[in-house]
């Protein structure tokens, strides 16, 4: 069975893509027609995404990895090159909610882990993957954002301080990238039931929430 979709042909690199946001997103794009590369560091929640791909005739490349393990970004560019000479549309999904609490009572091994995963991951992503979408012709690089990475909410440590650096990063790329044919954006899927959300307020009920598949179609219109 071939799909047919808005994005027929295009490939695309989906990170954090075992549950939740990203899970959704990968699925959302390949019900258009695009090829996702899924990555996570668990191989069973890929291989549930990439049953619920399969579940409508899609395909998808799983890649487990492990983002703070840098050097496996660059590998993984490489190799996409190799396969399939491009990347179309890049999702920097994967994100920790890492510890909350006052500022001074974080540690500092939890304080790197934090940032090494939601900002400095997607620094080598973009390094890595720049010169795939410039050989794109419609490269398209989207970011989760959130009110956490825009108002200071007290508490939110690591966690705000990483998305409000990622906020400002990903602006810049944008500014280099203006004579370019690559389109970026920073979206804000606003709240849902996931693993960070539940992690964040253990006590509430997750039916109170939407789930994330209506905030996976903004993406995939982002990626059109």
């Amino acid at each position: 069975m071939t799909i047919e979709g808005r994005l027929t042909g295009r490939v695309a690199l989906v990170t954090g893509a075992s549950r939740g946001l990203g899970a959704a997103i990968a699925v959302a794009l390949a019900r258009e027609g695009a090829h996702p590369i899924i990555t996570a560091r668990t191989v069973g929640g890929l291989e549930a995404t990439d049953d619920a791909i399969q579940s409508f005739g899609g395909q998808a490349t799983l890649l487990p990895l492990d983002l703070t393990e840098f050097d496996k970004i660059d590998h993984t560019a490489a190799a996409i090159f190799e396969r399939f000479g491009k990347l179309d549309i890049l999702v920097g999904n994967a994100a920790m909610l890492g510890t909350l609490g006052p500022m001074g009572h974080l540690t500092p091994a939890k304080w790197q882990k934090t940032i090494d995963l939601n900002l400095t991951a997607n620094w080598r992503l973009i390094r890595a993957f720049d010169p795939l979408l410039r050989r794109s012709e419609a490269g398209r690089a989207l970011f989760p954002t959130c009110t956490q990475g825009r108002d200071p909410i007290a508490y939110w440590g690591a966690y705000a301080v990483s998305k409000a650096a990622l906020d400002m990063m990903i602006k810049v790329w944008e500014a280099e990238l203006s004579l370019t044919k690559i389109k970026v954006s920073l979206i804000d899927p606003g709240i849902m039931a996931t693993k960070l959300r539940s992690e964040a307020f253990p006590g509430e009920s997750p039916d109170l929430q939407p789930g994330p598949d209506a905030a996976a179609l903004r993406f995939v219109e982002a990626a059109v």
